[in-house]
């Protein structure tokens, strides 16, 4: 693997003009989308390929510091939409993780990068917008059922993390954006796309808990799960408070855990 660059461009400037359909193979979309490269701080810096951007390996072994966002869909009665990653992805095949977790990308429409002035407002319409796109291609959750606003950005984690499956080749190095929503009374309309998606679920706390003991035998995304033990009963516990009044949120600081 040679070592990945970071594309040289104002820091939110479009990198690439092909309009995004989620057409071709995942290799296909590690090399054509380019995600947001950014400091520590979450200071924009340019863009790099999905593909270097994981790459831990020759010159780069953690990868190239990039946004990402983690979407957490509840129905109801509380209840938490999980999916297993396909056991064709790239990177961490096969594991459990949160609703939905992927990349805001430079030059689409809509716009999916959050200005210093958004995150100041405690807002992330860039990445609800990257959210909404996402849905649609991992799960079939087609535009317009869950709009934009509805989702609720609650804060920043920044973390870096080998895959265990491809020991020295990929991994993730994010600074990942957090939101909630409340999927529609009338449903999500469910149709994962099996190159994405291998199974999905929905659970309260107890059946969560019980999947993530050790003795299940499951797999889980490093993300998911320092969200999970750091913050996700809370949020949980307050669910209502937190989609309707903002609270638990935290959207100044980037959370490290490295």
């Amino acid at each position: 693997m040679g070592s990945p660059t970071v594309a040289a461009a104002a820091p939110h400037a479009p990198a690439t003009t092909l309009a995004w359909d989620g057409s071709g193979s995942q290799a296909d979309l590690m090399l054509r989308d380019q995600v947001i490269a950014v400091t520590p701080d979450d200071a924009a810096t340019g863009g790099a390929s999905k593909r270097d951007a994981h790459t831990f390996a020759g010159g780069t072994p953690s990868g190239v510091l990039h946004r990402a966002f983690s979407a957490f869909l509840f129905d109801g009665r509380n209840r938490l939409l999980l999916q297993q990653r396909a056991l064709c992805k790239i990177t961490f095949p096969g594991v459990w993780t949160n609703t939905c977790c992927s990349h805001q990308l430079h030059g689409q429409t809509p716009e999916e990068f959050d200005s210093p002035s958004d995150v100041a407002a405690g807002r992330a319409p860039g990445s609800a917008a990257a959210a909404v796109r996402k849905l649609e291609h991992e799960l079939g959750i087609r535009v317009g059922t869950i709009p934009p606003s509805a989702f609720r950005f609650v804060t920043r984690l920044h973390y870096c993390a080998p895959d265990a499956s491809s020991p020295g080749a990929w991994g993730e190095h994010e600074v990942d954006y957090v939101l909630l929503a409340r999927a529609p009374a009338g449903g999500l309309g469910l149709a994962p796309n099996a190159e994405e998606v291998a199974d999905t679920r929905w659970v309260d706390e107890a059946e969560l808990k019980a999947m993530m003991a050790p003795s299940s035998g499951l797999a889980w995304s490093p993300w998911f799960r320092i969200i999970a033990e750091r913050w996700l009963p809370a949020w949980w516990r307050d669910l209502d408070e937190v989609l309707e009044k903002g609270a638990h949120v935290d959207a100044a600081t980037v959370h490290r855990v490295m």
